[in-house]
Order: structure tokens, then sequence, then C-alpha cells
């Protein structure tokens, strides 16, 4: 093909669609820094961009697959859902919004649970969903949580367990609660048994699930930056009538107040949890009695 072409020349005519570069699902905005990411590096990256470290949200399943060796897991208690016990409606049926969230995120609940080895430590744990209705703690995320702690017992394996929620959910009223003191009483048990429990804290972890078993950990991690914490800092605000520090409820004011051991990149998380579970799962302190 010439390198010049004359004025008169004709140039066959191409489609303007054909003309224009399509960008659409290639690249991601990044919300923390604005960059626009290569879909694929933010992949590689575990979803975290690569620029500012901003740590964007996962599934629950993603999750559990970070974490298992060579992401392989055996899930349990699939079966457990939620039902409605107190005919709940606001504007739709509550079994209809459990129908759409299935629908929308793939998972029977607002958390899975599975069995499998972490850096060859048998490690039971379970992920909450955000996407599903706000990664809730109704009845059937008690249940699931509570059988994967006594199934922790009962195998002497360690318990890890992602924490995603704006806390209990209201369609189940007083049963949601009691999902609170249900696990954390099973928590108790586990303490006793000498076994350990590593709370991982993402964005968001609020209400009843920050209020009982995700900050009752023998180890808390939180992410970079996630938001943790029981009411809002907004409704905190309008009841205390004053401003709040700067950064309040993330995670790097509650480490710097005690409240966090540890904040820690999503792409050493699972190296972080695997030296963890060297010095917790040590058969000289699993196995022996108090």
């Amino acid at each position: 093909m010439p390198w010049f072409r004359k004025k008169d020349q004709k140039i066959e005519s191409v489609p303007a669609e054909e003309r224009v570069v399509k960008t659409e699902g290639i690249f991601v905005k990044c919300d923390e820094c604005d960059t626009a990411l290569f879909k694929p590096d933010l992949e590689e990256s575990l979803q975290v961009c690569t620029h500012c470290g901003y740590h964007f949200r996962i599934g629950a399943r993603e999750r559990l697959s970070l974490l298992f060796d060579e992401g392989k897991y055996e899930e349990m208690d699939s079966e457990v859902v939620s039902i409605d016990p107190l005919k709940f409606f606001d504007t739709k049926p509550y079994p209809e919004r459990i129908k759409q969230a299935q629908e929308l995120t793939g998972l029977p609940e607002a958390v899975i649970t599975g069995r499998g080895t972490v850096g060859g430590y048998l490690v039971f744990a379970g992920a909450m969903d955000i996407l599903f209705i706000g990664g809730s703690m109704g009845s059937a995320v008690g249940e699931k949580i509570t059988r994967l702690i006594h199934r922790a017992m009962r195998e002497r394996g360690a318990v890890v367990i992602f924490a995603a929620s704006g806390g209990a959910r209201m369609q189940e009223g007083t049963l949601s609660l009691m999902q609170m003191a249900k696990i954390a009483s099973a928590l108790a048990e586990l303490d006793e048994a000498r076994l350990p429990f590593i709370s991982v804290l993402t964005d968001p972890t609020t209400g009843g699930v920050t209020a009982s078993f995700a900050m009752l950990g023998d180890l808390i991690i939180g992410e970079p930056k996630a938001l943790i914490g029981f009411a809002g800092p907004r409704v905190i605000e309008q009841t205390i009538r004053q401003k709040l520090p700067k950064n309040f409820q993330r995670s790097e004011f509650l480490l710097e107040h005690g409240m966090l051991d540890a904040i820690v990149d999503r792409r050493e998380m699972r190296d972080f949890i695997i030296n963890a579970l060297k010095f917790m799962m040590n058969p000289e302190i699993v196995n022996s009695e108090k």
C-alpha cells in the first residue's frame, strides 16, 4: 500500500462502528485514584489497584479459592437457606428477595463455608458476600457458621472467617439477632478446645457481625481501608453531635486504637494466615490440656 494518496483518489469506506476502538470490559476505573486499570492486570493482582493499593470488593467463592491450597475446598451446608418465619413484606416479599439474591450472586446464602487445607493445615473457612442482601446475618448464616465451628472442633481444625456484612437481617427480626449469641457461644467452645479462630474483616464489616463474632478472633485482621464498625459514622455524629476523626472506622484507625492485630494486603493474606497457623496449630499447643 502506498504511503501517500492523491486527494481525488477514492478510499474504500469502512463502517463507522468498525473504526471505533471498543474498550468496554477491558479497563476498570479505580474508585480511589481514578486510574484506568487493565482488567487482566487487576485480576492478576487479586483485584487490588496496582497504583494506589485500593482493594476492590470480591465475592465469597473467590475469597475461599484464594485461601485454600490450590483453590480447592469442600463446600458444606449449601442446603441451609433462609425461610420466612415472620412472613415479612417491605416493598416485596422476603422469599422474593432471597431468590433475587441467589440469582445475582450464584450463592445459596450470604455466607458459604468450606473444608480444606491451608499451607497443609486443616482449616474450616467461611466467607460472606456483601451482594447477598447486604451480607446480612440471618438464621441460615448463623446456623452455617455455627456448624462450621462445631465441625472444626470435631476434626481438630482451625477456623477462618472472612466477614463482609451490613449487620443483622431485619427481615428475620429477633431470630436474626439471636445468631450473635449463638455464634459467640460456639466460639467460646472452640476456645475451650484450644483451637484458633482467625477473623478477617473486609469492606464493609458493620452492625451485628462486628458486634459479635467478627471481633472475637484470636487473631483479628483487617484489609486496608476497610470500613469496620457498628453504627455508621453519620449516625454516630448525629447522636453525639460531634465531628468524628478523619478515617474514623477505617481499618487503619482501628489498628492504631488496638482493635485490630494487623492490616494485611490481600496479595499477602494467604501467606500471612499460613504463618499464623504455623504457630497457632502447633501440636504442643493444640493437643495440650488446660
